[in-house]
């Protein structure tokens, strides 16, 4: 039989006895029991028509093979061959494969990159995951580095944790080689990543460039040297020279080839000098190079040998650059400012003054060229150019010496503010917005480090602060998002004044943004921090309304997101922000109003649930305050505020026992943000609506709406990293609706998202594990059940599993075991008794279950609760089929049966529509059986 017979978890079972594990191994890495490990084998031996589990293993390994996708190799393709160093290169590559980071280092110039990158390219099929190329030159700030690393990897910002942990989760279990190029300049920030990466990542090999060793545990040093010219005109640097000069033109007679080998030996056979030189052979020939080079040298003869080889570039950059027209030289220095690969028009924009002028700067730049000063590359948007990091760090010193920096680095940054400002227009959106962002960015990053140190360019420091906040979040790099907006924030309160045009009232906007990132990040401590950071601005700013309506913020995220909080903020303490808010927000304004009822019925009423919020809240008073912030917002003319307001009323009715009115609260808010633009505040908004949306849904048995809007969460981009909360309401509709191989599938991802997050809890986690602990055990698979009861235990909470959704999951088992006594004991507690518990989402799930295990069990009060539960789910169609089904079995009439197994059919629930058919006695149990079977499940 071919091998498109297998299921998905047989691909997995096979997989891992590739790798030769036991049963039970294979038990433990899926969280399945052993006896359907053996199931699985037993059907492997039969499809694969093979006779042992040698044969399997052996056939699992074929298979890898042929599936197996080529290793990523993430490495810049160079213009020019590299040349010799045969030895190095066998020396360093056998490093990398045996050692765990090594540092190649020397002075600029020698050689490292491309040597690091050969060797990258030779080592690549020894990483069964690939190798990444970072390279670290245009990062300025110490605190990227993980950042850098991230965009080279492919890796998200994942909420609730920084792109640093993301990264060290992604790359945890991966046995890749990570090349990490130019460290010289931010060591202190590659050093403590380096540390932490590779003690979370014992597979993953590092090699790293740089000027200097980095100082940290795994480290081995691998001091590059330069190409050797022992050997007279068959040297190594007398090969890169030919090679070099012949590609710009004529090639060196071999003749001459001992002469050039003795003016190698003057440039110390360090390669960017020796290029340089080559670059010239055309114009100048080997007296003309002689004579020049010589000249420099003995200028800077003499120090140390490692000075020397230093002085060797300085002074073959001293020279080329000498032999430049003052309008070429006036370039060089000036180009020194671009960060990324940048186009002629970008040069003209920063270069083209006294003495240049446009045609100047695009001819000066072939003839850069040329010169090897510069590399072209063409690309379809036009030939991008790019100095060496080397060459760049000189120009920045001319620039200096010429008395340029300041005006050029102005102009460097109004280029960049102007490509954010277009960037961030409504018509920039569309399919090249994110590559158009990529080629900016960390030029604009640069000119944001220069701008913000300084005084008279700190309005536009602000500006492009604000701009970079909208920007970065646009491209999901959230956490540089937050500190954006921060940063536009702390320019505007500096800028307070001295007349740059930005105040306190400019940050506590910015303010407002960085919360809302922290909110689509899960930081509840960063949320409640800046809102009142923001109220404390525009109260300096003479705004008290609006830091009335800041702290009224504040107050409703600590009840909110009280799950999100690392220290969830006591009632005492929001009680006295919600009394300060009250007092700053007298005046009439409605917004203020709006946000005011809402933190009043977040913390007087308990609207959401929070942690810190009282067992007894009232109910009613609860809906009556939510509907009054609801009706605020609304007059207010807020989208954002009324999704809020309407998820405290759908909070609030779920108190009340109102499931109807509590989805229907949740549907509102989709369409009410349905129009708003994908701000921070929004997109965090519409995440949580849709969670919201999608529970409810569930909470009156629209399995399918359930799944739709669960598909749309997963599909956020803002959850791309974290699938086990992307999923997690599509496992639980699948679950319930009996979809076994589906939940399955997905539960794997889940369960390694979820343990590479750091085994994170949330509302949504532990029901999600608890729904496959149901499937497991709707198979009959204890052991696999027993397994995720134990993640539930870490991804949800205690009550809520004992007395809410735990409740409902464990009863559906026991009654599919035909065990009703012990069901009915797991809902012994009357719905009032753990309402807070089961009257979210799980309400109609257990009253209608409670009455069902009554029947099957011979309770003598089962009628009594089929009628009662019958006036709390009028309307879900699961619920009601189900006490149908209920009072059929009671009454014994078999068409009723059949007819709520149609109901479930149209409702979209297959499991309970199979489930119906065994309980419609022994003339429908063959097809219930088949039906099950269809599903993955066993029939009890």
């Amino acid at each position: 039989m071919s091998t498109s017979a297998i299921s998905v978890r047989e691909s997995e079972v096979l997989a891992l006895l590739g790798e030769h594990l036991s049963n039970a191994e294979i038990s433990s890495r899926l969280f399945i029991s052993v006896r359907t490990v053996e199931s699985h084998v037993s059907a492997l031996l039969r499809k694969l028509d093979v006779a042992d589990r040698r044969a399997l293993a052996r056939r699992a390994a074929e298979l890898a093979r042929a599936e197996r996708p080529r290793p990523a190799c993430a490495l810049p393709t160079p213009l020019t061959a590299f040349v010799g160093r045969v030895r190095e290169r066998a020396e360093l590559a056998e490093a990398v494969k045996t050692r765990r980071q090594v540092t190649a280092v020397g002075p600029g110039g020698v050689g490292k990159t491309r040597l690091a990158l050969a060797v990258a390219a030779e080592a690549a099929g020894d990483f069964a995951d690939g190798v990444w190329f970072v390279d670290l030159a245009p990062v300025l700030d110490p605190g990227r580095v993980g950042a850098a690393v991230a965009a080279a990897v492919g890796v998200g910002e994942q909420p609730g944790r920084g792109i640093d942990e993301a990264v060290l989760a992604a790359l945890a279990d991966r046995q890749g080689l990570l090349v990490l190029d130019n460290c010289e300049q931010i060591r202190d920030g590659v050093a403590p990543f380096l540390e932490r990466l590779l003690v979370a990542c014992p597979r993953l090999r590092v090699l790293a460039t740089s000027r200097a060793r980095m100082m940290v545990p795994f480290e081995w040093v691998f001091p590059v040297p330069p190409l050797s010219f022992a050997d007279g005109g068959d040297s190594e640097a007398v090969t890169l020279f030919m090679e070099r000069a012949a590609a710009v033109g004529r090639p060196p007679d071999p003749a001459v080839r001992e002469r050039i080998a003795a003016l190698c030996e003057r440039l110390d056979g360090m390669a960017l000098a020796i290029e340089l030189a080559a670059a010239r052979w055309p114009t100048l020939g080997l007296d003309g190079l002689t004579a020049g080079l010589s000249d420099q040298l003995r200028i800077l003869a003499g120090g140390p040998r490692a000075d020397d080889r230093h002085r060797s570039v300085r002074a073959a950059l001293d020279w080329s650059h000498d032999l430049l027209e003052p309008c070429d030289r006036a370039l060089l220095r000036r180009i020194s400012v671009f960060a990324m690969p940048f186009t002629a028009d970008a040069a003209t924009e920063v270069a083209a003054f006294a003495p240049l002028d446009p045609a100047a700067v695009a001819d000066g730049l072939g003839r850069l060229a040329e010169q090897s000063l510069l590399t072209a590359t063409p690309s379809a948007a036009g030939t991008r150019y790019q100095a060496l990091e080397t060459i760049r760090q000189y120009g920045t010193e001319r620039l200096a010496d010429a008395t340029e920096l300041t005006d050029v680095r102005s102009r460097h940054l109004g280029r960049c503010l102007a490509g954010a400002t277009a960037l961030t227009a409504a018509e920039a959106e569309g399919t090249d917005r994110p590559a158009r962002f990529d080629a900016l960015a960390e030029d604009m990053r640069a000119a944001l480090a220069w701008a913000a140190g300084r005084p008279e360019q700190r309005a536009d420091a602000y500006r492009l602060a604000l701009a970079m906040g909208e920007l970065t979040f646009a491209r999901n790099l959230l956490g540089e998002a937050q500190q954006r907006f921060e940063q536009a924030a702390a320019l505007a309160g500096e800028g307070e004044g001295e007349g740059a045009g930005v105040g306190a009232g400019d940050g506590a906007a910015a303010l407002r943004q960085a919360a809302a990132v922290a909110g689509c990040r899960r930081l509840g401590d960063d949320m409640l921090r800046l809102h009142r950071a923001a109220a404390e601005a525009a109260r300096r700013a003479g705004d008290t309304i609006g830091a009335g309506r800041d702290l009224s913020a504040a107050a409703t995220v600590a009840y909110r997101f009280s799950s999100e909080f690392t220290r969830v903020p006591t009632a005492d303490e929001v009680t006295a922000v919600l009394a300060e808010a009250r007092q700053l927000s007298e005046g009439g304004d409605p917004a203020a109003e709006a946000a005011l009822a809402l933190a009043e019925a977040a913390v007087l009423a308990d609207a959401f649930g929070a942690v810190q919020g009282a067992a007894d809240n009232t109910a009613h008073e609860t809906v009556e305050l939510a509907e009054h912030a609801v009706e605020l917002a609304g007059r207010a003319g807020d989208p954002v505020a009324e999704s809020a307001a309407l998820d405290a009323l759908s909070g609030a009715l779920t108190w009340a026992g109102d499931s109807f009115g509590a989805a229907a609260a949740a549907r509102r808010r989709i369409d009410v943000l349905r129009p708003v633009p994908g701000t921070p505040a929004a997109t965090h908004e519409r995440m949580d609506a849709l969670a919201m949306a999608a529970g409810t849904a569930l909470g009156v048995g629209d399995l399918p709406q359930a799944r739709r809007w669960g598909r749309q969460l997963a599909d956020q981009p803002l959850f791309a990293e974290v699938g086990h909360h992307a999923m997690s309401w599509l496992l639980i509709a699948d679950a319930f609706a009996g979809r076994a191989e589906e939940v399955l599938a997905g539960s794997t991802e889940f369960l390694d998202v979820w343990r590479r997050s750091g085994r994170q809890r949330s509302f949504s986690l532990g029901p999600a594990a608890a729904s496959v602990a149901m499937i497991h055990g709707l198979r009959g698979d204890h052991e696999a059940r027993a397994h995720w009861l134990a993640v539930v235990d870490r991804a949800g909470t205690t009550s809520e599993h004992r007395h809410g959704y735990g409740a409902v999951f464990d009863a559906l088992v026991l009654l599919h075991h035909g065990d009703p006594d012990a069901a009915l004991v797991r809902l012994a507690p009357e719905p009032d008794e753990v309402w807070k518990w089961v009257s979210w989402i799980w309400l109609h799930w257990y009253v209608a279950l409670r009455a069902e295990a009554s029947v099957l069990a011979g309770h003598p009060d089962a009628r009594n609760r089929i009628a009662a539960a019958r006036r709390t789910v009028t309307g879900n169609p699961v619920a009601t089929a189900q006490l149908d089904r209920a009072e059929g079995l009671l009454d014994g009439d078999v068409t009723r049966q059949l007819a709520a197994a149609a109901a479930f059919d149209a409702a979209g629930c297959p499991y309970q529509a199979a489930r119906t058919l065994l309980l419609a006695g022994p003339a429908h149990a063959e097809d219930g059986s088949a039906a099950l079977a269809r599903l993955g499940l066993t029939g009890g």
